[in-house]
C-alpha cells in the first residue's frame, strides 16, 4: 500500500496543558485503496458506518477545547475505524479478534463479512496503525516533557441498543459511561469526571465498555499518565444511527470542558 497523507490531526493546545483529547472513531473517511478490500456494497457500507462511527465526537471535543480555560491538545483520527482501529492491540492480546474486530476488522457490527477471512492485515497496520501509534506516543511524551504529566481523555460514543458485536453489552447503558484503567485512572480523575458530567444524567462505570487508552510504550509503566474513556450514549446528543446532532451536543461539550479544566491545574 503506497504512502499517502497523514491520517490524523494533532491540534495543539496551550503549552501548559497536560490534557490530550483523543478522538479515534469519529470519521467516516475510507481511502479508495482501502475501500477496494471491503466486500460491502455502497449502501451496506453506509449503514455500517452509521452504526460503527462515533458520530460528532470530534465536534464535541472541538467545542470543549474552545470552552476550556486552558486549551487542551487534540489528537483526531481522520479515517474511519474500518480502515484500522488505532485503539486495538495489533496482535493476539486483542479480545475483539474473536468477533473479527481486531486492529483490522473482518466483520461488521452485525457480524456480517466486511473483509475476506484471508485478508492480510499487515499492509494496513504498517500504513495506518503504526504511524498513528508513534504519533500518539510522541504527543504524550510532549505533554510529559512540558508539564511533567499527561491526561488522555478518550472521547467516544455508543448506541442506545446493544449491537451484536459487543462482547460485554449485557450491563447498564447509562447516558455517560466512564471507562477506567486500574493503573492509569486515579480516583481524583474519576471523581472529576463524575462531577463534570452530572448535568448530562447518570454516569456509569465500565459498562458497556471498559478500559482507557494509553500508548503501549507507557502503558502500566508511567503513573504520571492519567487516562479515562468517556463513552456517551448516542441518544443523548444525536439521531441514531448516524443522524444529525442535536442540542445535547453543546451540553456534553460544556461538561467535557469542565472536566478538562478540573484536571488541567
Amino acid at each position: 500500500m503506497t504512502d499517502g497523507p497523514q491520517s490524523f490531526d494533532i491540534l495543539p493546545g496551550d503549552r501548559h496543558s497536560p490534557v490530550i483529547l483523543h478522538v479515534p472513531h469519529s470519521s467516516r473517511e475510507i481511502p479508495p485503496a482501502v475501500r477496494s478490500g471491503i466486500v460491502l456494497d455502497d449502501d451496506e457500507l453506509r449503514r455500517e458506518l452509521d452504526h460503527i462511527t462515533d458520530s460528532h465526537t470530534a465536534e464535541i471535543a472541538g467545542e470543549a477545547a474552545g470552552l476550556a480555560g486552558v486549551t487542551p491538545w487534540r489528537f483526531v483520527n481522520r479515517t474511519s475505524r474500518l480502515v484500522v482501529d488505532p485503539e486495538r492491540f495489533p496482535d493476539e492480546r486483542e479480545e475483539m479478534t474473536a468477533v473479527g474486530m481486531g486492529a483490522v476488522y473482518t466483520r461488521t457490527t452485525h457480524r456480517a463479512v466486511l473483509r475476506p477471512d484471508d485478508t492480510d492485515p499487515e499492509p494496513l497496520i504498517e500504513r495506518y496503525f503504526r504511524p498513528y501509534a508513534r504519533a500518539m506516543t510522541e504527543a504524550v511524551a510532549g505533554r510529559l516533557a512540558a508539564t511533567g504529566r499527561a491526561v488522555i481523555i478518550d472521547v467516544h460514543s455508543y448506541p442506545t441498543e446493544r449491537l451484536p458485536y459487543e462482547l460485554h453489552g449485557e450491563g447498564p447503558r447509562p447516558p455517560v459511561c466512564l471507562g477506567t484503567d486500574s493503573f492509569h485512572t486515579p480516583p481524583a480523575l474519576l471523581a472529576a469526571a463524575r462531577e463534570a458530567f452530572a448535568p448530562c444524567g447518570e454516569t456509569g462505570l465500565d459498562s458497556p465498555f471498559s478500559g482507557a487508552y494509553v500508548p503501549l510504550e507507557f502503558y502500566g509503566k508511567r503513573s504520571e499518565i492519567g487516562a479515562l474513556m468517556v463513552e456517551i450514549r448516542r441518544d443523548t446528543y444525536m439521531t441514531e444511527p448516524g443522524g444529525p446532532a442535536g442540542p445535547g451536543l453543546s451540553r456534553l461539550a460544556a461538561s467535557l470542558a469542565t472536566l478538562v479544566d478540573a484536571v488541567s491545574g
